[in-house]
């Protein structure tokens, strides 16, 4: 993938900023696993692991703690 589609951290709101968080989330599995249809199979099987959904969980928290960190959301 080589379109450039993440141009700044700077975000409106905090909200804006967590949506921010989550979509490079899934762009991170998306550049790890860019076949969709291997994605697509895999899917049930990590949809219903706790472990999985928290570890997809602690990668969206950090993402989103990088981009707060470059808004300085903790000082408004």
């Amino acid at each position: 993938m080589t379109d450039t589609w993440l141009t700044t951290l700077i975000t409106d709101t905090p909200q804006a900023g967590f949506e921010l968080a989550i979509t490079l989330s899934r762009r991170g599995v998306k550049y790890t696993q860019p076949d969709t249809e291997v994605l697509k199979r895999l899917r049930p099987e990590y949809a219903e692991d706790a472990k999985a959904l928290t570890a997809a969980s602690q990668v969206v928290a950090i993402n989103f703690q990088t981009i707060a960190a470059a808004n300085n959301y903790w000082r408004k």
